[in-house]
């Protein structure tokens, strides 16, 4: 939606570690902004730049009906961008879709009312069928697609299978997909009986990857191993007191992140870069590390093999270090108990531009992420958003 990477947008993952207070947090989380029929407290203020959805708004003048529906949170409150109308997303404590005042006074009376009206079959078994009515009730009521005034409706429907015995289930993720589409072809056929073919375009695409079970490298005989992240951050905090004096210069660790005292640091005098280089240092020695990166490293070097990194990285939600595993080693933080396995692939995704008087064909450009939010700017006449400096695919 921002047609940039995490370096520029803010948004490095679904949660990160709050570098004042420590605490880890989801990337919509604001304390600012109440629920409505939820107690989370939700709004895209962490968002550091313009959406597509956003850049529609300014361009016309706010008169554009801009909603986002998704299962999950983060979903529907990066797909709605800083000025949508409106973002739902699914309580599943409560059985009900929720959202948030920082859209909504109090909550929108057809919203109300279709909750009440669906409590029978609200229930997470259905929820892309639930997300298909949503959206056209959506669309119904707020009058979207109605006039000369270009609207946008973002929708992420969920296609996460559980995880059982260390076997992704594939007949279920099958079955999931199947409903899946048969969800896009009753809303894209509704929507395009409301409104017409021709004044309508849909954008259809994908993260390009599901959670996948755990692969048991030992019984292949596959280079494999654990890296302990909590036991590793006190052994550097050992080094480093030995080479400065004893104190606590790792504050916490987050996955492969190490973030530092820097107050405490600074304070002691010491020369920051000097201990950046020699925690780097230490750190590329321990079993099943590929490569270490500093802040330093990231925000300054032009080097290849940090370019992925630097593209995720942003300072203020990342930690002073980051570890680069050997492909197959697991990360393990038994404290916190976070773990991953440490792979590197490629990630395909698909791209569907269809309706308004596009013609069918297949183009062969060869496409990254950042390039949808340009494609769709030119598509509807509007300017990419403001940390986009990426080309429309034609």
């Amino acid at each position: 939606m921002t047609g940039t990477s995490p370096s520029n947008n803010g948004i490095t993952g679904f949660r990160w570690l709050d570098k004042g207070s420590l605490v880890q947090v989801d990337c919509v989380d604001d304390n600012d902004s109440e629920g409505i029929f939820t107690d989370e407290r939700t709004s895209p203020k962490n968002i550091a730049t313009t959406t597509i959805n956003d850049e529609l708004k300014i361009a016309t003048d706010g008169a554009a009906i801009v909603y986002s529906i998704a299962y999950d949170r983060d979903a529907a409150v990066i797909g709605g961008g800083h000025a949508a109308d409106g973002a739902m997303w699914f309580n599943d404590g409560a059985k009900c879709w929720c959202s948030s005042k920082y859209y909504f006074k109090r909550a929108p009376k057809w919203l109300e009312s279709y909750n009440l009206t669906n409590i029978n079959t609200l229930a997470e078994g259905n929820i892309n069928e639930n997300i298909t009515d949503l959206a056209l009730k959506c669309v119904e009521v707020n009058g979207m697609g109605s006039d000369y005034i270009t609207d946008m409706l973002s929708i992420t429907y969920d296609a996460k299978v559980p995880i059982k015995d260390d076997k992704l289930d594939k007949e279920k993720l099958l079955d999931k997909y199947v409903r899946i589409d048969k969800e896009l072809d009753r809303l894209t056929s509704m929507i395009e009986s409301r409104i017409g073919k021709s004044n309508v375009l849909f954008i259809i695409t994908s993260t390009g990857y599901c959670t996948e079970a755990e692969v048991d490298y030992k019984k292949f005989r596959i280079p494999y191993g654990t890296f302990r992240m909590d036991r590793n951050a006190n052994l550097l905090n050992m080094y480093l007191g030995a080479v400065y004096g004893q104190d606590k210069y790792v504050e916490s660790c987050f996955y492969n992140q190490l973030f530092l005292n820097i107050k405490e640091i600074e304070q002691k005098r010491i020369n920051t870069s000097e201990l950046l280089s020699r925690a780097q240092t230490f750190l590329m020695q321990l079993s099943g590390v590929a490569n270490v990166f500093t802040s330093k490293n990231l925000l300054l070097s032009g080097d290849k093999n940090s370019s992925k990194l630097r593209n995720w990285y942003y300072p203020n939600n990342c930690g002073d270090i980051v570890i680069e595993l050997l492909p197959g080693w697991k990360l393990l933080n038994e404290e916190k108990f976070q773990h991953y396995t440490s792979k590197e692939s490629l990630m395909p995704f698909p791209l569907i531009l269809y309706g308004a008087n596009f013609t069918a064909e297949e183009i062969s450009t060869p496409v990254t992420i950042d390039r949808i939010a340009p494609t769709i700017a030119k598509a509807i006449r509007i300017r990419a958003p403001n940390a986009c400096s990426a080309s429309p695919l034609y």
